[in-house]
């Protein structure tokens, strides 16, 4: 009997089931933090002993050895808690148990019932539209005009995602576009992969060479105390440098299916079904009706709104979860369906991601895990130990590595930076390295964890194109050694000039 890769649903609780065996290994830890209480414009210094109130001021700063500016604490810029360089210190243990581990999945659903809520209705926002039959005469359409030109495609999107990556920290919402995306390619002559690459790579890519990324560059910067345009060369060289191998990497696996189906990574894949709608192709099509234009104006039109909102007017998961909504009605209007057949295609257009809904609360049960046995902090500790007292041209590289494996554990960009660059940017004299350069490597080392960590959007991703986490490590793990690569170049240059 042939051996098959688990279900992303096994991986995450084999991830969870380890992480509550850390939280009886690892001693629990945890360092001191701070943060600024905005009603009574005080700081609030948390430690195991309690909580301490001390004057918001330059000097309170200076003398917790944080260098930040007391204006990013009163403007908002920084409201989750900082940690303080060399206060970690042991506390009563907490492993965590069986009854734990069943549990922190639900309440990791909990933690991330926005997100479910957007793929949700996205689901049925999608159910609505394909119930049109306007995808196949779109998708059709475009493949005439595009005959023979696909790659501009893998182009345009994949710079597209890399930009919205970098500027404005594109994550939960690149789930949207694979709906969109996904048959547009596989009428292409494309299989599954690439779309997921494109989308998967140009976004991580972006955040991982983050240029006013506020979750990522922008927070890190602050909270290591210089200008956030500091070290920006380095890392619009890692964005151009990067996108450029990855689209040599993507367009030679396509240009190969595309040429012998034979050569694709999801040949002989028992799960090999497409999860969307397979499109008939008439390549015949040179005009669209009226209804149809309408249609997949309301359908693209709404993904453009999408973005404007969230880069230009600050939305985020609730505002992105009305729009699908609005949307979604607006579309039925179009199509004159009755309310009951509307309810039908939205409620079906949903349950077909309920499983990557799953997905993403059974992932963030890792974090409730490991913040319940606090070995967060003592896995930050022993880190930073491990670095300290290198060398300049071993110190970068080492903390990529560390950064690359703390993201494992700690997902979230700006949850990493606002746990860890208080403690790594005070190495910066010690060992002599430019503190942009320790933001660079925790951008770098973190953005590299993303292709592939369990706990992040890969297995979500995964899930809403019907592709194994193993097929994607087969294809993803080359192009992540030649990043790896660029990223410590660009280090090495960062320190000698």
């Amino acid at each position: 009997m042939k051996l098959k890769f688990p279900s992303p649903y096994t991986v995450l609780m084999l991830v969870i089931a380890l992480a509550a065996v850390a939280t009886w290994l690892l001693p629990a830890g945890t360092y001191h933090t701070i943060n600024y209480n905005a009603g009574e414009e005080i700081f609030e210094l948390n430690s195991p002993d309690g909580i301490q109130k001390l004057e918001a001021t330059e000097q309170t700063l200076q003398d917790l050895n944080i260098n930040i500016e007391l204006e990013k604490f009163k403007s908002g810029a920084i409201t989750r808690s900082v940690s303080v360089p060399g206060t970690y210190e042991t506390i009563e243990s907490d492993p965590q148990g069986i009854i734990d581990v069943f549990m922190a999945p639900i309440l990791g659903m909990y933690d991330v019932i926005d997100i479910i809520l957007l793929v949700l209705m996205i689901g049925g926002f999608i159910g609505v539209f394909n119930h049109s039959g306007a995808l196949d005469e779109g998708i059709a359409f475009l493949a005439g005009k595009l005959e023979e030109r696909e790659v501009i495609l893998i182009i345009i999107v994949a710079v597209l995602m890399a930009i919205g990556g970098s500027t404005y920290g594109m994550a939960e919402e690149t789930l949207a576009f694979y709906p969109l995306l996904v048959p547009v390619f596989l009428a292409a002559g494309y299989d599954r992969l690439v779309p997921l690459a494109v989308i998967v790579i140009g976004s991580h890519l972006g955040v991982m060479a983050s240029t006013t990324n506020p979750f990522s560059t922008i927070i890190a910067s602050d909270i290591a105390g210089i200008d956030w345009t500091v070290g920006l060369s380095s890392r619009l060289g890692m964005l151009f440098i990067g996108i450029t191998a990855s689209l040599i990497y993507i367009n030679r696996y396509a240009k190969k299916v595309k040429s012998n189906a034979s050569f694709s990574l999801l040949k002989g894949d028992s799960e090999n079904d497409n999860p969307f709608s397979v499109v008939k192709i008439d390549r015949s099509i040179s005009t669209l009706p009226l209804k149809t234009i309408l249609l997949l104006t309301l359908f693209g039109g709404t993904f453009g709104v999408m973005i404007y909102g969230v880069a230009i007017l600050g939305w985020w998961l609730a505002e992105m979860t009305t729009l699908f909504l609005i949307s979604s009605i607006l579309m039925g209007f179009l199509l004159r369906i009755n309310e009951r057949d509307f309810i039908r295609e939205f409620v079906d257009g949903a349950k077909d991601l309920l499983g990557v809904c799953f997905i993403i609360g059974i992932a963030r049960g890792v974090t409730v895990i490991m913040n319940a046995g606090s070995i967060s902090d003592t896995i930050l500790f022993n880190a930073v130990e491990l670095v300290e007292g290198t060398s300049g041209f071993v110190f970068l590289p080492a903390l990529l590595l560390v950064y690359f494996v703390l993201g494992f554990f700690i997902s979230s960009t700006s949850g990493l930076a606002v746990v860890s660059m208080p403690i790594m940017s005070s190495l910066s004299q010690m060992i002599g390295v430019p503190i942009e350069e320790i933001i660079n490597a925790y951008q770098f080392g973190m953005g590299l964890m993303l292709f592939v960590s369990p706990t992040a959007l890969i297995l979500p991703s995964l899930a809403m194109v019907n592709v194994n986490y193993n097929t994607w490590l087969k294809f993803i793990w080359p192009l992540m050694l030649i990043l790896a690569g660029i990223a410590i170049g660009i280090l090495w240059l960062g320190l000698m000039f």
